[in-house]
């Protein structure tokens, strides 16, 4: 979450917490950490990650919807959390917290040059014409599967211009 903004909402009882919570979501394009209870007097804490201006909407939209229901005993917006605050974040008390799985990598493509051999047939016909292959086209037939690896510049033909038109 390091760089991401966070969203916290404290309220009094379960109820305004989910209320708070609900419009948090709906409200702004954010993601729910999760809810922590504290330790005692019925408090619960809502986490939100995402954009800072987000951040800003879905908590002014949860603080104003868990007030219709209970009391809201606190809210802050952290912008672009430190590096290391994760651990406090995404803590053990955290309920809702789904672990977050290593993204698998996709496969990266083998960068192996294909071997082409020779293979003779019954034919005797070569790959690169249907004339028959013999000895001699040998070094002929070498040289072309050398060319299919080097880039060729094809010259334009040049056009010849109309009119007495001088150069500049």
């Amino acid at each position: 979450m390091s760089g991401q903004s966070l969203g916290l909402i404290e309220t009094v009882g379960l109820a305004a917490a989910i209320e708070a919570a609900d419009a948090a979501m709906k409200s702004a394009n954010v993601q729910l950490v999760g809810y922590e209870l504290t330790k005692g007097d019925g408090l619960v804490t809502v986490k939100f990650e995402g954009e800072v201006g987000s951040i800003n909407a879905a908590v002014a939209a949860g603080v104003a919807a868990a007030n219709r229901v209970s009391k809201v005993f606190s809210h802050r917006v952290i912008a672009r959390t430190a590096e290391y605050i994760d651990r406090i974040i995404y803590s053990a008390d955290t309920v809702g917290l789904v672990p977050v799985e290593p993204e698998e990598t996709p496969p990266v493509a083998s960068l192996d040059i294909p071997v082409i051999t020779q293979e003779e047939s019954d034919t005797g016909l070569s790959c690169v014409d249907s004339q028959p292959f013999t000895e001699s086209k040998q070094p002929e037939l070498t040289a072309i599967m050398e060319m299919e690896s080097v880039a060729l510049v094809v010259e334009q033909p040049r056009v010849p211009r109309s009119g007495n038109s001088k150069r500049r």
